[in-house]
Parts: structure tokens; C-alpha cells; sequence
């Protein structure tokens, strides 16, 4: 029987002859690291996510807290599900025969492998273009954008996620046990099927696609927020929007360099056909990369807020010396006050009301 299709047999053959070594204590010491560490941050960034929301219940920011909150849940289970399989894997010194007899166990692992892996990319460019809609339409976000329409996207998300991660066993096509033999994924050696092709090029060009559309948004957000800045200069005074640039900054150089050397090296696997023997490492290090990035992402969408950032500032102007940037002026700084810039521009009342405005002044 083909070992692909056979749910038994699915991966054996990997154990016999391997050509990627990894040191037991150097790879438990990163397992245990990573999973720690992505669980501290994620927890600590759902009490946040919890204190925020109790404290801001407005329109405009339920929906932003939805998605976040969705994300770090998203990461802080892809850490304890995943992380609790890895260390399992390695205290049973990775002898997946005895304990993986009927697959279902690397099933399971390559399951979680996907869906933890393809979600939280999906919600991120769900939230990428949240806020863009936010920031360029606030007349049509505050209006249809409405708390039930992000739980319905967050569902779709996450059935999405589910039906890409469960379609290789509706396909009768079990998961793999990778070289290293300590995790579970898609066929990567020797790949000549044009099913296991599908779903190693599908798996990338949808994380691809995803960072391209987060790329995007938060592009065309920042964009937009700058020239809120300089038209908020002539009305308002001067506005800085350093939290909301800087978190879009953070946002696209995090997903792009954790998420990229893996989405590429799937991609390069389904296409080429013959790999060289650095394949296996390769794709270790790449999982580790991508590994970072759901531990980065609390840091970047929660914890790097204004007030951490106005530490930051004092800091460095104690350490340097150098007056910058005054800080009552960074008081002046809000995302709140930028939208509504943005809306009084865009509303029609608005715009009538400025232009009575000088005939009334004429009058008097």
C-alpha cells in the first residue's frame, strides 16, 4: 500500500533512514522555551485584552478587541496544544512506532500544525483590514462593523482554518512525520504526488496571501493617517499618531519576517522536485521563525502601547540627552481625534456647515 494514503503506515518509513539529527537537549531546552514563553505572553495579553474591554466599551473599539482577543486565544491554545505534543514527542525519545501505531496521534499534531498555524495569519489580515476600513470609511465602519459581524467573521475564519487543516483526511492523505521526527505536517521528502503538491502549495499561498493582504491594509492605514496628521496641523493643531504607525511598522515587519522563510520553503518543496540534504534544517529553523511570531504577536498588538512607548521615549531622552519631541504634544496625539478628522471630512453636513460658516461670519 501506498504509505501516503495509509493512515497505518503513514510516515514509518521517514524513522528508518533520516538525514536531519537534532540534539535532545538543545531541541526539548527550545520546546519548553517557546511554549512557556508564548503561553506567559498570551495570558498576559488576554488580562489586558479583559481590563481593556471593561474599561472601553465603545463601538469603535469592539471590534478591534473581538479580533485581538480571538488571535491571542488562537496562539495561546496553538502553544499549549502543540507544545504539549512536541515535549510528549521528545520524553518518549521520539519513537513514534510505539506510540503512533494507528497515526492518529500525528494526525492530531499536523492538524493543529496547520490550523495554528494558517489561523492566527488569517486573523491578522481580517484585522489589517478592519482597521483600514476603520480608519478610511469610519462613517461605514461605526455602522455596519458592528460586534456581531466580527464574531460572524471570526467564526468564518476559524471553519476556514478547520476545513484546510482537515481536508488531507477527508482525502484519506494522512499527515506525515516530518525527518526530525519530532512534529507532524505535509509530505516535504520526496514529493511526487500532485495531491501532496496541492495542499503544500495551498498551505503557502494562502499564508502568502494573507500577509500580502495585511501588508496592504496596514499600508493604506498608514497612509491615511498621515495625511489625517497634516490636515489636523491646520485645524487642530499638531497630532502625532506614533502608536497606531508604530503598531503597523511592528505589525508587517514581525508576520513578514517570522512568517516568510516557512510559507517559502513549502512553497519551494511543492514545486521543485529533487531537495537537498539542508531541507530538513531549513524547515526547523523556518518553524522556529514562524514560532516567534505567535509569541511576538501579543507583544505587538497589545503591549506596545502608548504609555509603553512613552517610557520608552523618557528613557532614551535620559540616556541621550537630546529633546526630541515635547511631550505635551504627544498628549495632543489620538487615534479617536483622527477619526473624527476623517469623518467630519467625508460627511456631507459637514462639509455644507463649512461653507455657510464664512457667509455667516460675512453677515454679522
Amino acid at each position: 500500500m501506498n504509505s501516503s494514503k495509509s493512515p497505518g503506515l503513514a510516515g514509518f518509513g521517514i524513522l528508518k533512514n533520516t538525514t536531519c539529527h537534532t540534539e535532545k537537549k538543545i531541541s526539548v531546552f527550545f520546546s519548553i522555551i517557546f511554549m512557556t514563553v508564548g503561553i506567559l505572553s498570551n495570558s498576559l495579553a488576554i488580562a489586558i485584552l479583559l481590563k481593556a474591554y471593561q474599561r472601553f466599551r465603545q463601538k469603535s473599539k469592539a471590534s478591534f478587541l473581538l479580533l485581538a482577543s480571538g488571535l491571542v486565544i488562537t496562539d495561546l491554545f496553538g502553544h499549549l496544544i502543540n507544545g504539549a505534543i512536541a515535549v510528549f514527542v521528545y520524553a518518549s525519545d521520539k519513537d513514534w512506532i510505539r506510540f503512533n501505531q494507528s497515526n492518529i496521534l500525528c494526525s492530531v499534531f499536523g492538524i493543529c500544525m496547520v490550523f495554528f498555524g494558517l489561523c492566527p495569519l488569517f486573523l491578522g489580515s481580517v484585522m489589517a483590514v478592519e482597521r483600514c476600513i476603520g480608519v478610511t470609511k469610519p462613517i461605514f465602519h461605526s455602522t455596519k462593523m458592528t460586534s456581531k459581524h466580527v464574531k460572524m467573521m471570526l467564526t468564518m475564519v476559524c471553519l476556514f482554518a478547520v476545513l484546510i487543516a482537515l481536508l488531507p483526511i477527508l482525502r484519506f492523505r494522512a499527515y506525515q512525520i516530518q525527518a526530525s521526527r519530532t512534529w507532524c505536517f505535509y509530505k516535504t521528502e520526496h514529493v511526487e504526488d500532485w495531491e501532496d503538491r496541492f495542499y503544500l502549495l495551498l498551505f503557502s499561498c494562502l499564508g502568502l496571501l494573507a500577509l500580502a493582504v495585511s501588508f496592504l491594509c496596514n499600508a493604506v492605514t498608514g497612509i491615511t493617517l498621515l495625511r489625517v496628521k497634516f490636515k489636523s496641523q491646520q485645524r487642530q493643531g499638531k497630532s502625532h499618531h506614533f502608536e497606531m504607525i508604530i503598531q503597523l511598522l511592528a505589525i508587517m515587519c514581525v508576520s513578514c519576517i517570522c512568517w516568510s522563510p516557512f510559507l517559502v520553503t513549502m512553497a519551494r518543496i511543492g514545486i521543485n522536485e529533487s531537495h537537498s540534504k539542508e531541507t530538513c534544517e531549513t524547515i526547523l529553523f523556518a518553524l522556529r521563525m514562524a514560532t516567534w511570531n505567535q509569541i511576538l504577536d501579543p507583544w505587538v498588538y497589545i503591549l506596545l502601547r502608548k504609555a509603553v512607548l512613552k517610557n520608552l521615549y523618557k528613557i532614551t531622552r535620559g540616556c541621550c540627552g537630546v529633546h526630541i519631541i515635547n511631550l505635551h504634544m504627544w498628549e495632543l496625539s489620538s487615534i479617536k481625534n483622527s477619526l473624527k478628522v476623517a469623518a467630519i471630512s467625508e460627511s456631507p453636513v459637514s462639509s455644507k456647515q463649512i461653507n455657510l460658516q464664512p457667509l455667516s461670519n460675512t453677515g454679522q
